[in-house]
Order: C-alpha cells, then sequence, then structure tokens
C-alpha cells in the first residue's frame, strides 16, 4: 500500500499530539510526575500517583477531581497505557497502576510481593471509522472485523463488508488500520475477543496487551489511536467509546455471539458484565452469551501491592490509598453513566470491597 509521505507524517505528528494530551490529563490538580520519583521518597502524602490505563482516563479525571474537592486529596495519574502502569507498579514508583487487562503469570512472577486487583469500571471497545461520505452506522460482523485486522479485507466496499451492510453505499476507499503502539489493556480487550471469534486469527495473531500486527500504524494510547482515525481517511481503529463520544466519531455496531448487531453503549455494557465475579475478579467480558450484550466489553482494574508496608511507605499514605479506591468503586461511580462507563455490579463491587479489606500494612489489615 503507498502512503502520501506528507500525509503518513502528519498522521504521526497527530498521533504524538494526541498522546502527549494525555500525559497532562491529570486529576485532582495533580502535575506531571517523572517515572524515576519514587513514591515512598516524594515527601507528600497528600499526592496519590497513579499511572496506567488510558480507556480510564476519562473517567478517572472526573472520579480524581470530585474526590479532591470532597476530600482535599490530590491524584496524579499518568494516562501511559496499561502495560506501562503494570511497570511502573513493579518499579514501585507508583502508588497504583491501572489496566484493562489483569496481570499475566509473567507479569506477577516479576513483582516483589503479590498484587491485588480491585474492579472499578466496566466500558466498551468500540471500532471507530473515518468515512465521511457513509451517513449510515456500519455493522460488522466477527469475520469481517478479523479479515479487515488480517489485512485479508482491504477495501471498504468489499463484498463480505456489503453483505453485512444492506442499502448502504460503500466507497472504495483504501482501509487504513490503527492500532495501539503501546502495551494496552485495550488491546488486550481487542485481540482476545479476536482471538474467540476467529481461528485464524488465534493462530496467527494471538491475544495480548502487545501483538505483532499483521497490518497497520500504532498510536500510542486510546488518545494517540483516536488521533490517527480522525486524521486519516478510511482508517478504522479500536478505542475505547468515551474517546468516539468526545471527538463526535462514528463507531460501528458489532455482532454478538446471539446474531445480534448491538450497539455499544451503558446498557450493552450492562448486559455483557451481568456474569458471575470471581473472588480475584479476574474476568473477560468478551463474546458474551447475553443476547443485548456489545461483544467488545470489558472489566478495568487498579492493581495495588496486597502488603502496602514497602520503600518507606507510611500507613497513612496506605489508608490514603485504599480509601480513594474504596470512594471510586461506591460513591465514585455515580460519574460513570455520563461518561458513557457501565457503573460496577453489585457483584463486582462486593468482589472489590472483599479484596480491599484483605489489603494489609505490617500484616495487619487497614480497612475495618
Amino acid at each position: 500500500m503507498k502512503f502520501n509521505s506528507f500525509k503518513f507524517k502528519s498522521v504521526l505528528v497527530a498521533g504524538t499530539f494526541f498522546a502527549m494530551l494525555s500525559l497532562v490529563s491529570c486529576g485532582g490538580g495533580g502535575g506531571s510526575t517523572s517515572g524515576s520519583d519514587s513514591t515512598s521518597n516524594s515527601g507528600d502524602d497528600n499526592t496519590l500517583i497513579g499511572a496506567g490505563s488510558s480507556f480510564d482516563n476519562p473517567l478517572f479525571s472526573k472520579q480524581f477531581s470530585e474526590y479532591n474537592k470532597a476530600n482535599g486529596q490530590k491524584v496524579n495519574y499518568q494516562s501511559v497505557g496499561s502495560g506501562a502502569g503494570i511497570s511502573q507498579l513493579t518499579n514501585k514508583t507508583v502508588d497504583f497502576g491501572a489496566s484493562d487487562a489483569p496481570m499475566n503469570g509473567k507479569q506477577d512472577s516479576a513483582l516483589s510481593a503479590p498484587a491485588i486487583h480491585i474492579p472499578v469500571t466496566a466500558g466498551a471497545v468500540v471500532l471507530s471509522y473515518n468515512l465521511p461520505e457513509v451517513k449510515d452506522t456500519l455493522q460488522l460482523s466477527p469475520e469481517v472485523l478479523a479479515d479487515i485486522f488480517l489485512g485479508k479485507i482491504t477495501k471498504w466496499n468489499d463484498a463480505k463488508i456489503a453483505a453485512v451492510n444492506k442499502n448502504v453505499k460503500l466507497p472504495a476507499t483504501t482501509i487504513v488500520i490503527a492500532h495501539r503502539s503501546d502495551g494496552s489493556g485495550t488491546s488486550n480487550i481487542f485481540t482476545t475477543y479476536l482471538s474467540k471469534v476467529s481461528d485464524e486469527w488465534s493462530t496467527k495473531v494471538g491475544k495480548g496487551s502487545s501483538v505483532n500486527w499483521p497490518v497497520g500504524l500504532g498510536g500510542k494510547g486510546n488518545e494517540g489511536v483516536a488521533g490517527l482515525v480522525k486524521q486519516t481517511p478510511g482508517a478504522i481503529g479500536y478505542i475505547e467509546l468515551a474517546y468516539a463520544i468526545q471527538n463526535s466519531m462514528p463507531y460501528a455496531k458489532v455482532q454478538n455471539k446471539a446474531g445480534n448487531f448491538i450497539t455499544p453503549s451503558i446498557a450493552s455494557v450492562t448486559a455483557a458484565a451481568n456474569i458471575q465475579i470471581p473472588a480475584d475478579t479476574k474476568v473477560s467480558l468478551t463474546n458474551t452469551e447475553a443476547a443485548d450484550g456489545y461483544p467488545i466489553s470489558g472489566f478495568s482494574w487498579i492493581i495495588i501491592y496486597k502488603e502496602q508496608k514497602y520503600n518507606g511507605r507510611s500507613l497513612d499514605r496506605a489508608t490514603k490509598l485504599l480509601k480513594l479506591i474504596s470512594w471510586m468503586i461506591h460513591d465514585g461511580q455515580q460519574f460513570s453513566s455520563a461518561l458513557n462507563y457501565a457503573p460496577l455490579s453489585p457483584a463486582a463491587v462486593s468482589a472489590g470491597d472483599a479484596i480491599l479489606k484483605s489489603a494489609t500494612y505490617d500484616g495487619k489489615p487497614i480497612l475495618q
């Protein structure tokens, strides 16, 4: 595929610009923090530091701002992607990481002590596209979606796309794939879905926070992918629902396991999340059995060390951290719907409460 070099450079600049925006999008009035600063040596127990999921960033920005107003607690959150958030937690340079994928065995083994996962929200990964001439909402089947991201379908007027979009006039525009360039929980949700619905994808590419993409351009964070799609005619990329809505970007209906084409929404994510939550909360919502559920949905987690006495951390700092997370999964859920996140189910909140109560300081429970 040939690209105009000027347009290509412009796309990369746009993606970088959007990614830079994410780094200063911190809630609660906290400023940016260097990755080399240790939380235990910051000298400021009133500023909690987190990093990770860009999927969560719109919600976290609101929650941390409101928590600061109510409690005076500052939270400096860096939207750097789930993989980077887990790395910073591993290196103990943040109080918490945030990820749209639970930690895997390799990541667990890199930790100096056990970590715990607290679900904080559920949301939709949507397929946003840049086709100004198409006024109808596109529909995508699992087969079509896999073939597009495998590079097997290269034009928007391909017969397979047309077959699930009858009466829609599709252009002959070349498809340009936009995907994440960083380690990403959003990528994990999307590739887990593709691996479930496509044997070819599962065999050739697989699932994970970082994969070898067959085709496409990479953007850093949900912000970077949104920027690539918005700036590139013919582009399609996967982003969190809030980014598509905030940027007035169209997004497709996706056919679920029951054969229904589902619009991503709070209701359809809630339907997908209406499942039994295991004690460790590590569960996937993709390819839901729910007839009205959106099939590319996922939980997001805050991850912290179970034992909070490390690197000279104070009990006060540990207590403030747990109180913040407890507020997020209770009172903080009131801000979810307006930002197009699905509020946690009672079962998810209950599981989160139980995990928070397991956190200790010097072996003693922090929350009673």
